[in-house]
């Protein structure tokens, strides 16, 4: 069983890029605990961070050939203007749950559009670090039941 933690741009700033939005938690410290979840339920968990749209489109196109059974993404900036991201996520048909560490409803009017939402098997915004977890929970969830 596999799972991928797909993340978008800039999150590779985390723990230094506006902490009072996106709090003091870095990638690696993300990566690390959804990882070690993963490890105990028996679900392998593999994460990857691009700033570069394309190669977030590649990772997620190879997803069927990689066995991929579940992807939590946060497409951070790309949820409101990829449609090529979109357009993956939609080909490759593996369920995901669309992750932001911070409450894009309670920000700017252009970040409250996302052009992945309707495809996700959920969506979990404004609960930081732990909307991860969380997210991660249901997939492997969802993949025990399919075993």
């Amino acid at each position: 069983m596999l799972i991928w933690v797909i993340h978008g741009p800039n999150l590779n700033l985390l723990g230094s890029r506006e902490p009072a939005i996106y709090g003091a938690t870095t990638l690696a410290d993300i990566d690390r605990e959804l990882q070690a979840i993963g490890q105990a339920a028996g679900v392998q968990v593999e994460c990857f961070q691009s700033n570069h749209e394309g190669a977030l489109v590649d990772r997620i196109q190879s997803a069927p050939t990689a066995g991929v059974g579940f992807i939590v993404i946060n497409p951070a900036a790309y949820t409101h203007t990829s449609v090529a991201i979109r357009d993956a996520l939609a080909a490759v048909e593996v369920p995901f749950i669309e992750v932001h560490l911070s409450n894009v409803h309670r920000r700017e009017p252009f970040r409250h559009r996302s052009f992945l939402s309707d495809l996700a098997t959920g969506v979990i915004a404004g609960l930081g670090a732990s909307g991860y977890r969380f997210a991660l929970q249901h997939g492997i969830e969802t993949l025990k039941r399919q075993a």
